[in-house]
């Protein structure tokens, strides 16, 4: 029987929350590479120099409460008697031996965090406002980004349930929701819900100057390839500054396949993966983010799970539980308008990812983002081919305990690979003949066949012999 139900509206279930903007294609920027030579799934270069954008701390325009109201609780504080799959496929109770995620700040860019349930422990920090008020990311409407923190950093009380790094801090940045509107006007078009690519930018470079680690971003713009705009770059110019000049790793979902008219609206099935039919971004941007995809219970790709050649790594993203955005206790499933459903999307495989990513950061802290997301990479179980890399779930299903504990050789200092050396595999035999050994082989038969001649004759003479009548 499943306990703990809570009440939402559908559009916070796909766990897939739209930003408007375009989305690019790479023949729209100036690149180092020409136009024409470039693939749709490779996103331009970003021009030298170019600056982060500046942080406004506030809304971009003025949004209005729409007529849905906010969610609510229906669990009645009941306790969900089962540990979640993914957790015990993740082996969490291992990986906390060696790390619990204490000292490392998680930013959740999303709906905004409610800090009120018992699991986050004060551990929530307010941290910035994009859509309405002055809560300061702690305000959820939706209850999207609460439970997207429970995944990511809830502690263990009463019953199984853990979050991936249960000792974080969790910094609440809410620059979305679908319970906002903006109703247009000279300078701006109308918006069904709150949130930019705009504000995206802007909120990754305020979690990035308010010292977060690490950045989870559970939220995508997915669509057909389009022209690159200027808050397309915008938002590649934050992810950079985070990465590298504030050492920040961003975690974000790979894409959620269209549900209920939110989300990807095609797959990415064609044969030539460098050109595809739905760009998903900020996941886009593989070489500086690690973009998650969704495993299910069978270790399948989930069905919603969106492929690219930007997908990093993968993570359980179907039958999740979480904390109960306005309750006390724990949530497994949403009431919608087409019934109950399980909570599921790579919206929630990311945070699975961001909170391990928090276990690695503490226990090595020498190491700079770009290299804990090699580490988390290599230490992933990968899909059997021959590169150990696809595009539904990149290098595989993230490893925590090995992610803790593996040594790799790439991170000493002065380590060099070796260079590859080229292998001659032909088949064909050499030309000519190598004579002396075959002169040997020849004669080691002979001299064989003589000693079981000799020994035949010697053998039948004594037989002769036996059989003499006395």
């Amino acid at each position: 029987m499943r306990t703990g139900i809570r009440r939402t509206a559908a559009a916070a279930t796909a766990g897939l929350l739209l930003l408007t903007g375009t989305l690019p294609q790479a023949s729209a920027q100036p690149s180092s590479t020409p136009a024409t030579a470039r693939p749709n799934s490779v996103p331009p270069d970003l021009p030298a120099g170019t600056p982060p954008p500046a942080d406004t701390g506030a809304p971009d325009v003025k949004y209005e409460r729409t007529s849905k109201g906010c969610v609510e609780s229906d669990t009645k504080s009941e306790l969900i008697e089962y540990m979640p799959w993914g957790q015990v496929y993740l082996n969490l109770e291992q990986a906390h031996r060696f790390a619990k995620g204490k000292g490392i700040k998680i930013a959740i860019i999303d709906t905004g965090v409610d800090p009120r349930n018992p699991r986050f422990g004060g551990r929530v920090q307010g941290g910035g406002e994009y859509v309405f008020g002055n809560a300061n990311g702690t305000d959820d409407c939706d209850g999207h980004g609460t439970e997207v923190a429970g995944v990511a950093a809830a502690a263990k009380t009463e019953g199984d349930f853990v979050g991936a790094a249960p000792e974080a801090t969790i910094l609440a940045i809410r620059q979305t929701s679908d319970r906002f509107e903006f109703k247009g006007d000279a300078n701006n078009e109308k918006r069904s819900s709150a949130g930019k690519v705009g504000t995206l930018a802007m909120a990754i470079v305020r979690a990035a100057n308010q010292d977060a680690k690490v950045i989870n971003i559970s939220l995508t713009n997915c669509s057909a390839p389009k022209g690159f705009s200027a808050d397309d770059q915008k938002l590649q110019a934050a992810i950079r500054y985070a990465v590298d000049v504030k050492d920040v790793v961003i975690v974000t979902a790979a894409g959620n396949l269209n549900d209920q008219g939110v989300g990807c609206g095609a797959q990415n099935n064609n044969l030539d993966s460098s050109n595809v039919n739905s760009v998903s971004s900020p996941a886009w941007f593989a070489n500086d983010v690690l973009s998650v995809g969704s495993i299910a219970r069978s270790g399948e790709v989930s069905s919603f799970s969106v492929w690219g050649p930007w997908v990093s790594i993968a993570a359980p993203g179907e039958e999740i539980i979480s904390v109960d955005p306005k309750g006390t206790g724990l949530t497994n499933a949403n009431v919608t308008a087409q019934g109950v459903q399980d909570i599921k999307g790579t919206s929630f495989a990311s945070p699975y990812v961001a909170g391990i990513t928090a276990l690695v950061r503490e226990r090595f802290p020498n190491l700079k983002a770009r290299q804990v997301m090699e580490r988390l990479k290599a230490t992933a179980l990968h899909p059997g081919n021959v590169s150990g890399k696809d595009n539904k779930v990149g290098f595989g299903m993230v490893n925590p305990v090995a992610a803790l504990t593996a040594v790799l050789p790439a991170e000493a200092a002065g380590f060099k690979a070796s260079d590859p050396k080229e292998m001659n595999t032909s088949v064909t035999p050499p030309p000519g003949l190598d004579w002396p050994p075959i002169i040997v082989a020849l004669s080691g038969i002979g001299v064989g066949g003589a000693l079981l001649m000799l020994t035949l004759v010697v053998r039948n003479s004594l037989n002769r012999k036996r059989r003499q009548p006395v």
